[in-house]
């Protein structure tokens, strides 16, 4: 019967095996395109309002898939990384630009420091966002919603009112006709028509065809496969290899898994849980436009209303860390070692600190407004009442172990990432500021 069934399947001219042959071949190359076509969409500034700045201007790859600043200086600005200056910028970017890496995985449930994208099967997308039900649905997961909102942000993409049509949209709350300004530019683009055919075959036959689900989806693939990093030093010291990590480093390891009790909320794989914590983390920068005067940060509370969960932030993966400052959701620290030593002592670290703590390129105004909230003693007070760290006392000799040992967590590809910076990009827009 076997025979007799392949036999007619090479008869009719054709075969499962060339069918199943043909699916693959399918999906891999529509695979590959997506990526490809994630990558220009990641490095093009015709996705911001001003066409000036794009996901890689605080998403460098080159700066470790960061901005090497502790808040970011989005829409105005000019330069990359830490020669980027404030230009005309109004405000700082409040929180500090976090690292991407390895971010596709279905553990991370929730982004954005406060957790504002979750996965939540309440709403018909499956994701709770600032959108609310509006979100459009067929997004792959929580990285692909959380690429739809920067492009909302009159501060990092969009731009103000009065300067294009997208930062009109988003100043009068039109954020899905925003989007579709965005799309249009993008069917007016041939080879970008032409990428989105290859990528998306059975949805897209013409330009019209082009949707913000689309352009959300291919930038999470991208981001997933490029910043996917899990063979760091440690990782390999943990299959068997003792000697590819130092003795400091071992110790180091130890303290984290116990003395130093960095464990409870850095666990697992990428040494996080995913939950939110109250840290006692400095104020600085702007703030959300919380509190009587504006400069505070509720953090997690802004999303769930609880005041339970004043001033807790996601708790960030460590995977990368010590190349992935500076640190904090406000990027306070610009030192690993002085983070870590405020997880020690968080109240003295908190009283003692100053803003040279941070690394924020200077203009006077803005300079104001980043120490402003330093100096609200009732303000320090409850950000300290409200931290939930465990008490622990280490050694100087010790914090250097632990320092040591979240060097070790640097997974060495993350050295050579202007491989995936492309030359070009389909607008033509320059990549260069």
């Amino acid at each position: 019967m076997k025979i007799l069934c392949a036999l007619m399947l090479f008869i009719s001219g054709k075969s499962y095996a060339t069918d199943h042959f043909e699916a693959s071949y399918k999906l891999a190359k529509e695979g590959k395109s997506k990526f490809e076509l994630g990558r220009m969409l990641f490095f093009d500034k015709i996705l911001s309002g001003n066409r000036n700045i794009s996901c890689a201007t605080c998403h460098n790859p080159l700066l470790f898939t960061g901005d090497a600043i502790s808040l970011p200086i989005g829409e105005g600005g000019k330069g990359l990384g830490s020669t980027r200056n404030a230009g005309k910028v109004k405000v700082r970017v409040p929180r500090n630009s976090p690292a991407v890496f390895n971010l596709g995985g279905p553990e991370f449930t929730s982004l954005f420091h406060d957790g504002r994208v979750e996965i939540n099967e309440k709403f018909p997308s499956g994701i709770k966002t600032p959108m609310g039900m509006d979100l459009p649905d067929g997004l792959t997961g929580t990285l692909a919603a959380q690429a739809l909102f920067p492009l909302l942000s009159d501060s990092e993409m969009a731009g103000d009112k009065g300067e294009n049509s997208v930062g009109d949209a988003v100043a009068e709350g039109q954020n899905i006709k925003a989007w579709n300004l965005l799309i249009k530019r993008l069917r007016n683009i041939p080879e970008y028509v032409e990428r989105f055919q290859n990528a998306y075959s059975d949805e897209v036959t013409d330009a019209k065809d082009i949707n913000i689900v689309q352009v959300a989806n291919t930038l999470a693939i991208f981001q997933s496969q490029a910043f996917s990093t899990l063979n760091s030093p440690y990782d390999q010291y943990s299959y068997g290899d003792q000697e590819i990590i130092s003795e400091s480093a071992k110790r180091g390891g130890e303290l984290f898994k116990g003395k130093a009790k960095c464990i409870t909320c850095h666990s697992g794989q990428l040494q996080t849980d995913y939950k939110f914590h109250a840290i006692a983390m400095p104020p600085i920068g702007p703030g959300k436009g919380d509190g009587e005067k504006g400069y505070d940060d509720f953090g997690r509370e802004q999303v769930t209303g609880d005041i339970l969960d004043r001033y807790k932030f996601r708790t960030p993966s460590l995977r990368n860390v010590a190349v992935t400052g500076p640190w904090g959701h406000n990027g306070a620290y610009g030192n690993l070692r002085d983070v870590v030593v405020h997880h020690i002592y968080p109240e003295k670290m908190l009283k003692n600190y100053t803003i040279e703590k941070a690394y924020l390129p200077t203009r006077a105004d803005l300079d104001q407004q980043d120490i402003g909230a330093l100096k609200d003693k009732n303000l320090l007070d409850a950000i300290l009442n409200a931290s939930e760290l465990p008490k622990v006392n280490l050694s100087d000799k010790e914090i250097d172990d632990v320092v040591n040992f979240l060097h070790c967590l640097t997974d060495l590809s993350v050295y050579d990432l202007h491989r995936i910076v492309p030359k070009k990009v389909p607008s033509g827009i320059s990549l260069a500021d």
